[in-house]
């Protein structure tokens, strides 16, 4: 699922954007590398399905945790679950697959022993085995993804045919700029055959 979480609703987009092929760094992260996503692939056909979830209505205020911490007690700091369920639909889409091609760039934290060869091949021997840090999620948590290695000598696999056209998506969500007060960054999204080609991130400095 990937989806814009609001009180009542949560909608989802009509594909995966770019924000939420962050899951790839839980396979292989380090402070010396960054992952691009270059181009994302849609394979399934493009369907939704609603369902309702059980959520909690608030969350403690970051101020009433700073305090609790200053003041070195929990008086106060809680949030009684049972009182403050409540059910929240979600338009979600379903049966997803995806292809995902990005690729490594060293970050200023690089070191003499990193290179991107180094990184990748971690990466893939990871890859292969299944093996990552945490459940990748392509969206909120309750939908976890399963994951696979695409080897360069695979047969391609084709999107739907309901997918073998030129679609123009709209604008959508790039990254945040978390360094920049949390600034939302979007771009104009077109789907080709499936294929979606990401630009680069206008706030990540490229190495030269």
């Amino acid at each position: 699922m990937s989806g814009h979480d609001e009180p009542e609703w949560s909608v989802t987009f009509g594909r995966n954007h770019r924000s939420r092929c962050s899951g790839i760094p839980t396979i292989h992260w380090k402070p010396a590398i960054r992952w691009v996503v270059d181009r994302i692939q849609v394979l399934n056909e493009i369907r939704f399905d609603t369902i309702r979830r059980n959520e909690v209505a608030s969350k403690i205020p970051a101020s009433s945790a700073r305090s609790a911490m200053k003041n070195g007690t929990l008086k106060g700091l809680v949030n009684y679950v049972d009182e403050d369920r409540q059910q929240r639909a979600a338009y979600i889409l379903k049966d997803v697959a995806y292809i995902i091609e990005a690729h490594i760039e060293l970050t200023d934290k690089a070191e003499e022993g990193d290179s991107i060869g180094k990184h990748l091949d971690i990466f893939n021997r990871r890859a292969r085995k299944g093996q990552c840090f945490q459940i990748p999620c392509p969206g909120v948590r309750e939908f976890p993804a399963c994951f696979s290695l695409l080897e360069d000598d695979a047969p391609l696999c084709e999107p739907h045919s309901s997918l073998m056209k030129v679609k123009d998506l709209g604008w959508m969500l790039h990254d945040i700029d978390f360094k920049n007060a949390m600034t939302p960054h979007f771009f104009r999204a077109s789907m080709k055959d499936g294929w979606i080609d990401v630009p680069p991130l206008p706030f990540v400095e490229r190495p030269a």
